[in-house]
């Protein structure tokens, strides 16, 4: 039996190779992301978790099936990284010793793993990935009832199994190889794509990441003339993180598509599952502006059509005029790729929007997770339903708001919720007083998810805690000014400066 895991080993101690490290903070709200290893600059090594503990989630993962009835079939993949496949193999021995059958899909994208959970009647994923996490951060990703992924329920149940070392090992594990998934995955991906009506140049954007192996095969099988940005599959990721909600991709993609006079850039985060978007001006759309023109085209397709979108996101959703005659609704939801997939699917929409980039499409359109892939699909689509525009002018087509990129402030992961709270507590003591935000009164607040402070004239600012990393999460927009959007910022930032807990922000408007 593996001894119960621990949170305080040294790298470079015996305990370290022989015990499981697993720290606490790294069950979150809907997947699992741990600090591998980091290398400090006084030369020590920080490490959130081991190859013994990833055995013990393994271990803790296959019981938590066991207790809840899931039949134990599991799929299992990785992202490509340099510890990704070893970490996944130490995974893998912890599923089969509690009685798992894995089915071993390789390389792949975390949608490629949702896609095998259908195509091999399996039930569960455990899909090896940091997302777009800097190098040195691992994490899985798990569900067990197709297309839905964990929620805090689960997560929690699943660390106080781990935890307090209440696995169970279990007869009856086997392991399967799937080297053909990655064909059946692909020609899915083709048959739902189709052929372009229009040509198109498209700068296919990979951060050198895992979408790498993938995007541009299916980008080019759709007929699109395609420019391929850092493709070449690297996992040191030397230009940037593949993350297109960072200004430093979207830059990237700008300079190329200027570069190569292409008609958009699609970029594509580590494991896939989400999509950035560049028009033919060089200029980046924010994933929320993306999600309700894709609205409006999905509207015009499918009467009365429900949407959900993150709290994030623009507040175009309900006040576009387009939406409004064509009778879309959308319902604002928490941000986390689990919670809007949950809520897309409870909801019957048609479709579930995060500003991120993940987008989450019901059929026939896709299968209910989230697909960068599909997303993209999705969106060469739109233009091909609007041949007489480009992608500038149905950016412009949208009423005008000024909005800031995600602005993310370190914050301790043991105190960021806490500090949240305070800060809802402030806003909160603020409107009932009469006192103003950013220069103007608050009409109300939103706390499905943080706080998103609502002015008078509708502009908007949000302040929450990260669920994936140390960080909280600030961003803002207004339908008025460019100046109303600053004005709001500067005010939740001003009082998030007066914790000594939260630190430099990653992004400046």
């Amino acid at each position: 039996m593996l001894p119960k895991p621990r949170h305080d080993l040294a790298y470079n101690s015996l305990d370290y190779e022989t015990l499981p490290l697993v720290k606490p903070t790294g069950f979150r709200e809907y997947d699992a992301r741990w600090l591998h290893f980091r290398h400090e600059t006084d030369g020590s090594v920080t490490s959130e978790i081991n190859l013994l503990g990833m055995r013990a989630l393994g271990l803790g993962l296959g019981t938590f099936l066991h207790q809840r009835g899931v039949r134990p079939d599991v799929v299992v993949g990785h992202d490509y990284r340099a510890y990704s496949a070893a970490i996944k193999n130490a995974l893998i021995t912890g599923l089969m010793a509690a009685g798992c059958r894995v089915h071993d899909i390789g390389l792949a994208l975390s949608p490629m793993a949702y896609f095998a959970q259908f195509h091999l009647d399996a039930p569960a994923v455990a899909m090896v990935t940091a997302s777009h996490n800097d190098n040195g951060w691992t994490g899985v990703k798990m569900g067990c009832e197709p297309p839905l992924t964990f929620g805090p329920d689960e997560m929690a149940a699943l660390r106080d199994i781990v935890l307090d070392g209440r696995v169970e090992e279990r007869e009856g594990g086997a392991l399967i190889h799937h080297p053909q998934l990655r064909k059946a995955y692909l020609d899915d991906l083709k048959k739902r794509a189709g052929r372009l009506g229009r040509p198109l140049k498209v700068v296919c954007a990979c951060g050198n990441g895992t979408a790498s192996a993938f995007a541009p095969e299916v980008l080019k099988a759709m007929g699109a003339d395609v420019v391929e940005l850092d493709c070449e599959l690297d996992w040191t990721f030397p230009h940037y993180n593949p993350n297109p909600e960072d200004m430093k991709m979207l830059k990237a993609m700008s300079r190329k598509v200027l570069e190569s006079g292409a008609d958009i850039a699609l970029g594509f985060d580590g494991d896939g599952d989400r999509c950035g978007v560049v028009d033919n001006e060089g200029h980046e759309i924010f994933a929320d502006k993306i999600g309700v023109l894709l609205a409006r085209d999905l509207a015009r397709r499918f009467k009365d059509a429900k949407f959900v979108a993150d709290v994030k996101s623009t507040g175009l959703f309900n006040t576009d005029p387009v939406l409004r005659e064509l009778g879309a609704v959308t319902d604002y939801y928490k941000t986390g790729h689990s919670y809007i997939k949950r809520r897309t699917t409870e909801l019957s929409a048609i479709a579930g929007f995060e500003k991120s980039g993940h987008f989450f499409f019901n059929p026939p359109v896709g299968l209910g997770y989230d697909d960068g892939i599909v997303s993209a699909i999705a969106i060469l689509h739109m233009l091909d339903h609007n041949p007489q525009m480009s992608m500038a002018a149905l950016y412009r087509s949208l009423p005008q708001t000024w909005g800031t990129p995600t602005m993310s402030p370190h914050c301790p992961d043991e105190e960021k919720y806490a500090l949240i709270d305070k800060v809802i507590a402030h806003y909160r003591a603020r409107m009932e007083a009469g006192k103003t935000a950013g220069g103007q009164k608050i009409a109300s607040l939103i706390t499905v998810n943080g706080v998103r402070i609502v002015l008078e004239d509708g502009t908007w600012g949000l302040a929450r805690a990260s669920s994936n990393k140390p960080e909280l999460v600030v961003v803002a927009e207004s339908p008025t000014s460019e100046a109303a959007m600053r004005a709001i910022v500067a005010d939740i930032q001003q009082h998030l400066a007066s914790y000594p807990q939260v630190g430099e922000y990653n992004q400046t408007i």
